[in-house]
């Protein structure tokens, strides 16, 4: 998959495309959607299937607290774009000079003069331009007159349910990991480098791999039973503490993750963590023995879940 970084990164040959715009956070079944319907078109076409997205989101751009978590940083979502076949990822910044950007501007500018787009996959809720002015109708009516269709992906259901970034936020804040998954198509996913850390888990028996998250908030956080792939690991089972580490007075937001009956050095090693089950939230214990005595309740309980023996 080809990653532009910016129009001007935009080569001559790279102009011509089918296109979808969209955050794309979490990459959930939704999306997957889109990105058939977008790699179908494209195929008719005979023009690769890409995808628009910006950087920062526009929600984080207006955010005038903390914006939501993300599901997906950017290394994620790369991988997840490139796993589901999308040919051309074009990442733009999201600044002041594209909040301004009025319809037509946009259109002639962006989709027509950068990208060549000749067809354009959206979904329902579609809006573009300064102050979200423009919809579907109007980007039809834009279209006809720069020689591009578009193509209207209605809202994905599952069970009566439309399918949405924010409802995959919401189940994964309570720990309802199986809705996430059926949502997203797969377990939620974290991917990190492994990095040294205090060594504080190998000295209680529990030596694990910790990945910094370089995240500002995450959509989840306690202890949960996980499948770790990467660095020679396939879905190998798992428990882990996502936090702060409150049990040893930790500030800065981690992921610890133990493998159970692993031996090797994963330091260095970019990794992926699937979160398969909620086990329970982070606390402080009053003493070292409260604490290993919980982390081996917590690692019976994964084994278990994830049927693992021993």
């Amino acid at each position: 998959m080809e990653l532009i970084r910016g129009l001007y990164n935009l080569r001559a040959g790279q102009r011509g495309c089918v296109l979808t715009i969209g955050a794309f956070d979490g990459i959930h079944v939704g999306h997957q959607e889109m990105i058939r319907v977008l790699r179908e078109r494209a195929a008719e076409h005979g023009f690769p299937a890409a995808l628009m997205s910006f950087e920062p989101t526009p929600r984080e751009f207006f955010a005038k607290g903390t914006p939501p978590a993300r599901l997906t940083r950017f290394r994620e979502k790369f991988e997840a774009l490139e796993r589901y076949g999308v040919d051309r990822f074009v990442c733009l910044r999201f600044n002041e000079r594209m909040r301004r950007l009025g319809r037509e501007e946009f259109v002639s500018e962006v989709l027509v003069k950068a990208l060549g787009v000749r067809h354009i996959v959206v979904g329902h809720d579609f809006r573009f331009g300064r102050d979200n002015q423009g919809d579907i109708a109007c980007l039809r009516a834009l279209g006809a007159a720069a020689g591009f269709e578009v193509t209207e992906v209605p809202a994905f259901e599952i069970d009566g349910e439309r399918v949405s970034s924010s409802g995959i936020r919401e189940a994964l804040a309570i720990g309802d990991m199986a809705k996430a998954a059926k949502l997203l198509g797969r377990p939620y996913r974290m991917t990190g480098k492994v990095i040294h850390g205090e060594k504080l888990g190998r000295k209680l028996g529990f030596p694990t791999a910790n990945l910094r998250l370089h995240r500002r908030a995450t959509p989840l956080a306690g202890i949960f039973a996980i499948r770790v792939t990467g660095a020679g690991l396939k879905d190998a089972p798992g428990v882990a503490s996502l936090g702060t580490r409150p049990a040893v007075n930790g500030k800065e937001l981690l992921l610890e993750a133990h493998v159970f009956d692993f031996e090797g050095d994963l330091y260095r090693q970019h990794v992926h963590v699937d979160f398969i089950a909620y086990l329970r939230a982070e606390r402080w214990f009053a003493d070292m023995d409260a604490l290993i005595e919980q982390m081996n309740r917590d690692a019976a309980q994964a084994r278990q879940i994830l049927a693992v023996g021993g």
